[in-house]
């Protein structure tokens, strides 16, 4: 099969969409971090405009709205260009995928504004948006030079490797809704000590714990949480421990296999120096009482550590087409052709 050659413009063209799928993800959650997110009661216009004052809270909110229909005219025009342009059907299709999304996202936050931010929908709109960031990761390497050499030959990556770096992705999507649904309960400080949560390793969930967290809370000018927003935080340090844990695991067999390819190795040193960072970032959200920039860097360093495995998991799986290596193509077999009074021979 021949070797398939991407376009250069279309390629540049999917790595800016990616890279601008991330801004809009660190600028989503300047909006919640800055509790902005009703400084806007309208949609899809501003107060009625287009473009309203750019001050206090409609800054974020308005900046937000303008970066999304960025992205979404973006999305728009790779999809185009890949249904004129490219060869592979699934490709094409993953355009229009990415495409649906994007437009899904927008009609999400609309209803986000016009119904006053229920819970539902705004956590599906953060998971809608780590879904679709993963979708121009796999356009924007489906298209690379790195895939396009790979299409001839099979990874040489190790198994539990491969295994593992999936694990891992899952891990970190569901700890990302966790963080979702952590941010739109209010429940971002529900434990206001760290590492400790309300001075134990492991709070007992009862009543007297609840009261000495809601005390820590008034302390510092907090208003009273409620159990479930403790569970919430909780389950979310825990998702923080699962994450690092598989990471490690990654680590600990990318090192030991001589037949761990620099990339991949690179890809996996990556992933680590991500998670330490998100750690230290959680860490420090807690500690500044939820710093706007603080918290939404945290959010940004999550959608880069679902990224970055995401492309870990690209890199270690074989190219594949229609489920198989597309260097191992099977030349096709004719059935054996009976000659009277002769020995059979291939057709």
């Amino acid at each position: 099969m021949a070797q398939h050659s991407p376009n250069p413009w279309l390629r540049r063209y999917s790595k800016l969409v990616c890279l601008s799928t991330f801004f809009l993800i660190f600028v989503g959650s300047l909006v919640t971090s800055t509790g902005s997110g009703l400084s806007v009661p309208d949609w899809p216009l501003s107060y009625g405009m287009l473009f309203p004052p750019m001050v206090g809270g409609i800054f974020y909110e308005h900046g937000h709205r303008m970066v999304a229909a960025s992205v979404g005219f973006l999305t728009l025009m790779m999809a185009t260009w890949l249904a004129f342009a490219e060869q592979r059907r699934w490709l094409r299709n993953l355009g229009f995928l990415a495409l649906a999304a994007v437009i899904a996202q927008g009609l999400l936050g609309g209803i986000t504004v016009l119904f006053l931010l229920p819970t539902e929908v705004s956590v599906s709109h953060a998971v809608l948006a780590q879904s679709f960031l993963l979708l121009t990761i796999v356009i924007a390497y489906s298209l690379s030079r790195e895939r396009s050499r790979r299409e001839q030959h099979a990874i040489d990556a190790p198994v539990m490797l491969r295994r593992i770096s999936v694990v891992a992705l899952v891990v970190i999507f569901l700890q990302l809704i966790l963080g979702a649904l952590m941010r739109h309960t209010g429940s971002g400080l529900a434990i206001p000590d760290f590492p400790l949560a309300a001075g134990q390793l492991i709070p007992a969930f009862d009543e007297p714990t609840l009261s000495r967290i809601n005390a820590m809370r008034f302390a510092i000018g907090f208003q009273p949480v409620t159990m479930g927003q403790v569970v919430i935080h909780f389950a979310h340090r825990l998702g923080a421990l699962s994450v690092l844990l598989a990471v490690a695991g990654l680590t600990a067999i990318a090192l030991r296999s001589a037949r761990t390819q620099r990339g991949i190795m690179m890809t996996v040193l990556a992933l680590d120096l991500l998670v330490a960072l998100q750690v230290t970032l959680g860490a420090l959200t807690v500690w500044s009482r939820k710093a706007p920039y603080i918290t939404s860097f945290h959010v940004l360093t999550g959608a880069l550590t679902l990224g970055t495995c995401m492309l870990l998991v690209l890199r270690s799986h074989p190219v594949t087409l229609t489920g198989m290596p597309r260097g191992a193509v099977r030349s096709p077999v004719r059935p054996a052709v009976t000659v009277p009074g002769a020995h059979q021979v291939p057709g």
